[in-house]
């Protein structure tokens, strides 16, 4: 029984590890290319650095840190290649959602109303206060809310893992595209067009208007 309970306790700090860095990461905090020492996370957790082992194994096992034999844990540098092939098996993925989403009238009215909320409390993060920084890592998490939610009410399992296990990369890309590239209202707005034409279910105007939505296709830079 003990001994569950400390590999309970230690598979929560080893999450909480995980979350950290990975906000870190957003925030700015870590760069690509910089140096995650355990001894600095464990002392700014207030843990050991056992747990923050683990999390960094599972963040390498994500391809967002890489470890370095006798040299070190560092952040994933992350090409324009590396950044284009997130977002193709993105869109190759998500194209079939939609399709999944229009031919089997998966959506209802409720759904659709789900969705306008969403935006528009992206509308509402682009037009606070606050440090662009901040906004721009809110306004991207909701962003990615509202295409998980058509990724659930598709209901393609393998799919929707797959998009899944690539989330952080995804929001890695998305910062990408939004800070080099991006006006963040609209990349807010851009998503009630692809609410309108699933309503009306107009496939290819869909699709379109998710490549567009995608900053760095739309401008050609892919």
């Amino acid at each position: 029984m003990l001994s569950n309970v400390i590999a309970y306790r230690h598979e929560n700090l080893c999450s909480v590890v995980v979350d950290y860095i990975k906000e870190a990461i957003l925030e700015g905090i870590y760069r690509e290319g910089d140096r995650i020492l355990e001894t600095e996370v464990a002392e700014t957790l207030g843990i050991s650095r056992a747990p923050v082992r683990e999390g960094i194994k599972e963040l390498e096992k994500e391809g967002i840190l890489t470890i370095i034999p006798r040299k070190g844990t560092f952040m994933t540098k992350f090409t324009i290649e590396d950044i284009k092939e997130v977002f193709d098996i993105r869109l190759l993925l998500e194209s079939d959602i939609l399709e999944i989403l229009i031919n089997e009238n998966k959506l209802t009215e409720k759904d659709f109303d789900a969705l306008k909320i969403i935006v528009k409390n992206m509308v509402g993060i682009v037009n606070s206060t606050g440090e662009l920084i901040k906004k721009t890592i809110m306004l991207n998490g909701k962003d990615m809310e509202f295409h998980r939610y058509l990724w659930k009410k598709s209901g393609s399992k393998r799919r929707v893992e797959i998009l899944e296990r690539l989330y952080f990369q995804l929001r890695i890309a998305m910062m990408y595209d939004t800070n080099e590239t991006g006006d963040l209202l609209i990349t807010a707005t851009d998503h009630y067009d692809i609410i309108k034409h699933l309503n009306s279910k107009d496939l290819e105007k869909c699709k379109e208007s998710l490549r567009d939505h995608i900053i760095s296709y739309k401008e050609g830079k892919f």
